[in-house]
C-alpha cells in the first residue's frame, strides 16, 4: 500500500488545474461570502468552480461546434522530444490546436520547436519551458 505525502498530492493536482485571478465587485463577493456561510457551498472557491461548470454545460453544444469546426484536440496534447524529432525527419510541421492542455517537454530544445511548429493556438495552457514558449510566442496565435 502506497500512502502519498501531502507535497506529492499538491504537485499531482497541479498537474491538472490552472491557477487564475479574477477581480468581483464588493456585492458580487458579499452575495458569495452569504451563501458560504449559509454553507450552499464549502467556500468561496466551491462557489465559483460551480458556477464555470454550469456555465460551461449551458454552452457544451456551442463548444463541441467550435471544436469540431476548427479541429481542435479537446483535452491534453503532449509533445514529447522523440514525436518532435519523428515529425522533422518526416520534413513535417504541426499546426497544434488544443482545447485544454497542451505540454512540450522539458527537453524539447527552442530549435526543435521553431522547426516542427508551425502554428500553435492553445485554448486553456501550455506547458513548456520558459525558451520553449519565448521561441514560439511569435506562432502562438
Amino acid at each position: 500500500m502506497t500512502v502519498k505525502t501531502a507535497v506529492e498530492t499538491s504537485k499531482a493536482k497541479a498537474l491538472d488545474s490552472e491557477k487564475i485571478t479574477i477581480n468581483l465587485g464588493f456585492v458580487d463577493l458579499g452575495h458569495i461570502d452569504l451563501l458560504v456561510a449559509e454553507s450552499f457551498y464549502a467556500n468561496r472557491t466551491d462557489f465559483i468552480r460551480t458556477a464555470i461548470r454550469n456555465q460551461l454545460t449551458t454552452h457544451a453544444e456551442a463548444v463541441k461546434q467550435v471544436v469540431s469546426r476548427k479541429m481542435l484536440v479537446l483535452g491534453m496534447q503532449h509533445f514529447s522530444q522523440a514525436d518532435l524529432l519523428a515529425v522533422q525527419a518526416a520534413n513535417q510541421k504541426l499546426q497544434v490546436r488544443v482545447l485544454g492542455l497542451a505540454s512540450i517537454g522539458h527537453d524539447v530544445s527552442p530549435e526543435l520547436a521553431l522547426a516542427t511548429i508551425d502554428s500553435l493556438e492553445v485554448l486553456g495552457a501550455l506547458h513548456a519551458s520558459p525558451a520553449v514558449k519565448a521561441a514560439l510566442a511569435e506562432r502562438h496565435l
